[in-house]
């Protein structure tokens, strides 16, 4: 059984789009997402590498590909959430079906290292400089952790998920300013369309220099964003 320990009071949010780009409104600030900094601050070699997929599969295969697997995603999510609160959620679309699959196949073998949950799908902030929601903030093999569930289309190595393994970087630093935390490492539970587990965690000296790389995009996003105002 899980166990639940609401240690920490996370703050409540609505999100908006500010020329184009998510932002969480928290109180009188609008930070932007992380994810809209990881997009905002990609480099010129995965900028590429998307083209040429697009060029390759052509741009409706593409935009169905991507569609496709965040609806599976959603889904996912939705039902992994009601999982962790003890409730069945039922979606007998036959989306909803593979991905209850999935999300049972990450509850089954990523789950069992859980010790405790301080929060679900709750929202991070740095004041005044960025926010996100992530899906577990607790502890995790015995290390205070940042949790992500990701669903993918194949199997992945850990040095094709960098972005991911940065965004966990960004809300620990998040967690860690705000609530006097010591989170030192974060998790990636994954599963394929095709029910395949993967688990990635990273911690340490490793975990750390994630952190960096984030707070380097962090000056880049604010540089260019006062370009554009210019």
């Amino acid at each position: 059984m899980i166990k639940w320990n609401k240690r920490f009071k996370y703050p409540t949010s609505s999100r908006s789009v500010i020329r184009g780009s998510r932002h969480y409104d928290l109180g009188q600030e609008k930070l932007p997402s992380v994810t809209t900094i990881l997009s905002a601050t990609q480099s010129a070699e995965k900028i590429e590498s998307l083209a040429k997929w697009k060029e390759r599969v052509g741009d409706v295969e593409a935009d169905k590909i991507r569609d496709s697997a965040a609806i599976r995603g959603t889904a996912m999510h939705a039902f992994l959430e009601a999982y962790l609160l003890g409730k069945d959620r039922v979606d007998l679309t036959p989306v909803g079906q593979a991905a209850r699959i999935m999300g049972q196949r990450i509850a089954d073998r990523g789950l069992a290292d859980l010790n405790e949950i301080w929060g679900s799908e709750v929202t991070l902030y740095y004041p005044g400089l960025y926010a996100g929601a992530t899906d577990l903030a607790g502890i995790y093999d015995s290390a205070e952790s940042i949790i992500d569930f990701k669903q993918s289309n194949k199997p992945k190595r850990k040095e094709w998920i960098s972005d991911y393994f940065i965004q966990l970087a960004a809300y620990a630093m998040a967690h860690n300013y705000v609530y006097n935390t010591k989170i030192t490492q974060g998790v990636i539970l994954m599963c394929t369309k095709d029910n395949f587990f993967q688990k990635f965690i990273v911690d340490g000296q490793e975990f750390i220099s994630f952190q960096h790389q984030f707070l380097r995009k962090i000056d880049q996003y604010y540089s260019d964003q006062k370009s554009i105002v210019a």
